[in-house]
């Protein structure tokens, strides 16, 4: 039989997507590959499974009836690749998860709901407790994940790449700095910089941008909560450098404005820390799965981290 089961996954992934650039990206293929694969199916059946003309790209008839398969067939798949799994590797287990990043409780949440009804047995919570020093309690065998964008160099720990993003430099409309196309460091000498409570150090407005270039806030202020910062930002108490995915529908209320950091931008990634003797359980690399799943489909400008 010609047909596999990543043809179908292939073909709803395309369906589901705005673009090809976005379906590859999900199935972590290249563009050039992906309408290969769609190529070659079209021409075992001598059947064009989707509309180029039209974008994004309509099934016709054909593609319709290849994706009511795929409705079908897949999540019997996925449940049956996951029933083995918690077989071979054990069904239960405990995954405590611990926060460095303090943005990323939009996506976070989705990614747990989804997890819970496909490992129901895995002990599953986030712990507050220990967000400021969360590797050590990582290593102390207390939380068992920790999201973070600081990769340390650690031979007990393993940090998982999940995705890339920019880091940008959020601005009440009624900011000057609006007027600027590019952010330098010498902007900011008089401005209050709102930021997390956390160590400068782990900080990128300060260790890439504001102290490599030996500048310093006229004052700084902090907050736990984005949608805080937020406000003060759009209230014009302050600027602050955030993640572009955090403040997405900020930006499209036109509440506050973005702007790049430095010419070439911040860019950074978000990692999730494992116990590197623990990554390869299968109830691990489903949550990793998962994680990864419920960015792409929660968050906009970001990108998959191969």
């Amino acid at each position: 039989m010609f047909l596999e089961i990543r043809h179908l996954r292939t073909l709803r992934a395309v369906a589901e997507s705005d673009s090809l650039a976005s379906a590859a990206e999900q199935l972590h293929l290249t563009q050039s590959a992906l309408s290969h694969q769609i190529r070659a199916i079209e021409d075992y059946y001598g059947l064009t499974l989707f509309s180029r003309r039209s974008r994004p790209m309509q099934p016709t008839p054909a593609g319709r009836r290849f994706l009511q398969a795929a409705t079908q067939m897949l999540p019997l798949m996925d449940a049956l690749d996951r029933d083995l799994r918690q077989l071979a590797g054990g069904d239960t287990g405990r995954l405590f998860i611990a926060l460095e990043c303090h943005s990323c409780f939009s996506w976070l949440l989705p990614t747990l709901n989804a997890y819970r009804e496909q490992w129901p047995n895995i002990d599953t919570d986030l712990s507050l407790s220990h967000s400021f020093e969360a590797l050590d309690a990582l290593k102390r065998g207390l939380v068992d994940v920790v999201v973070s964008s600081d990769p340390i160099n650690d031979p007990d720990i393993r940090f998982v790449p999940l995705f890339h993003y920019e880091v940008v430099l959020a601005l009440s409309p009624q900011h000057p700095l609006v007027a600027e196309e590019v952010v330098t460091p010498q902007m900011l000498v008089g401005e209050t910089v709102i930021t997390y409570p956390v160590n400068r150090n782990r900080l990128d407005i300060f260790s890439r941008f504001l102290a490599p270039a030996g500048v310093e806030p006229a004052t700084t202020r902090s907050s736990e909560l984005t949608v805080m910062i937020a406000q003060w930002v759009a209230s014009n108490r302050g600027v602050a450098a955030l993640p572009a995915w955090a403040i997405v529908d900020e930006l499209a209320q036109g509440s506050i404005v973005a702007r790049p950091l430095g010419e070439g931008g911040i860019h950074t990634t978000l990692f999730l820390a494992l116990r590197q003797q623990e990554c390869d359980q299968a109830y691990v690399a489903a949550f990793i799965e998962t994680a990864r799943a419920a960015a792409l489909k929660t968050l906009k400008d970001i990108q998959l981290a191969s």
